[in-house]
């Protein structure tokens, strides 16, 4: 007997570095691509990677990765990996993106693309060097594939809102809050390059540079740490998120010292001439993963906010004013970016749909033979957005060019 449902398309073997809260985030995703769109090439989870056996064991079994590595060499080494996906802590991007890169693999990395703007070169250089021979890379700037995202995009380069003139972007999460909750690798500079604005405020430098089309010029900045130093403790067990949890304070417990910034507030000006300004904190009581952002037109604006995600504000300056206000647009209609896939109108989408349309336009574009945005370069991009932010801080908010 023939099986019928057994795809006929050639498969891409993914092979995964990381299991914790991006490595689930990215599992579920390759499923739903093969469960929801018809990609040309069905990713199969072969492989995924992880120091601790048990854990990385554990991860593997819950989603159906068919093999277990406790060496992401080896993982490159399978001859059925055909694209790696790095879901790792900022410090082992270059290495492990460049590895795959020279190897012949496809890669998929995790933002922010590295931890310095001399490691984001070198990885856009093998990325470059890769381009040549077929290989394709892209940067996990997730956010980019929400739909009210796309529809914002739209809406602007369609000049819906005629010339943009401010841009405001806030991503707000309040994980930090409590002194007591402990420390975790996104609080050391040598693992992840920065705290809030790499981790947070990088995402609202790519999106809001992705919905205008343009790109940012230069930047006066103030970063601020609350609390210095944490209990040294490691989240519950099996948990995979960064909510660290919370430490008793009546134990004697070791201290670690925080070495990355937990808020960053910048000026901007973009290219076109539009002004901005930014706020990442991880330390807005109340707000849990608040992305706000809001587009300034000479005719129009836009209006979002991650924690409504399904909605978009739009304002058409040129309506009568006795009827003109922001229009609230529920984005899940099939007309609108990767809805037609999923639910019938009205029927919510959530965060991990992102990561899902984020596969399926990365394994479309590596069957069609295109590159995939954003590339390394953008990621490069971004990452000197973020040296100038630091760079400005550092000297008292002074002006700074964005380099390149």
């Amino acid at each position: 007997m023939t099986d019928d449902t057994s795809p006929t398309e050639p498969t891409l073997g993914i092979g995964m570095v990381g299991y914790a809260f991006m490595g689930t985030a990215h599992s579920q995703a390759w499923r739903n691509a093969v469960s929801y769109f018809d990609v040309p090439r069905p990713p199969r989870l072969t492989a995924i990677a992880g120091r601790n056996h048990d854990a990385v064991r554990a991860a593997g079994a819950k989603f159906g990765w068919q093999h277990v590595e406790t060496d992401w060499r080896a993982l490159i080494a399978r001859d059925d990996v055909d694209l790696v996906d790095v879901c790792t802590p900022g410090d082992t991007h270059a290495e492990i993106a460049i590895a795959a890169l020279q190897a012949g693999k496809h890669v998929l990395c995790e933002k922010p693309l590295a931890n310095t703007v001399a490691e984001a070169e070198e990885m856009a250089a093998a990325a470059a060097a890769a381009r040549s021979r077929g290989v394709r890379s892209m940067v996990g700037f997730t956010y980019r594939r929400v739909p009210a995202i796309g529809l914002a995009r739209t809406l602007v380069a369609e000049g819906r809102i005629g010339e943009v003139r401010h841009v405001r972007a806030q991503y707000l999460q309040d994980w930090l809050v409590d002194p007591n909750a402990p420390m975790s690798w996104r609080l050391d500079k040598d693992k992840a390059g920065s705290g809030s604005l790499g981790d947070i405020g990088a995402h609202i430098v790519d999106l809001t540079q992705y919905i205008t089309g343009d790109r940012l010029t230069g930047v006066s900045a103030m970063v601020e740490t609350f609390v210095p130093r944490r209990p040294q403790a490691e989240p519950s067990a099996g948990s995979g998120s960064k909510l660290g949890g919370h430490v008793d304070a009546g134990r004697d417990v070791a201290m670690g010292e925080v070495t990355v910034d937990d808020a960053a507030v910048f000026l901007g000006r973009f290219g076109g001439g539009a002004l901005a300004t930014f706020e990442a904190t991880r330390y807005a009581t109340g707000r849990k993963n608040a992305i706000r952002i809001e587009i300034n037109g000479s005719t129009g604006s836009l209006a979002f906010d991650f924690e409504d995600m399904n909605l978009l504000h739009f304002y058409d300056g040129t309506e009568p004013a006795a009827t003109a206000g922001f229009r609230r647009i529920v984005v899940t209609e099939p007309e609108h970016p990767y809805v037609a896939a999923w639910w019938p109108p009205g029927h919510l989408l959530g965060y991990e749909h992102g990561f899902t349309h984020q596969a399926v336009d990365l394994v479309t574009a590596i069957a069609e033979g295109r590159d995939p945005e954003p590339s390394f370069e953008d990621g490069l991009q971004i990452q000197r957005v973020l040296a100038a932010v630091e760079q400005s801080a550092a000297k008292d908010s002074i002006w700074t060019p964005v380099a390149g």
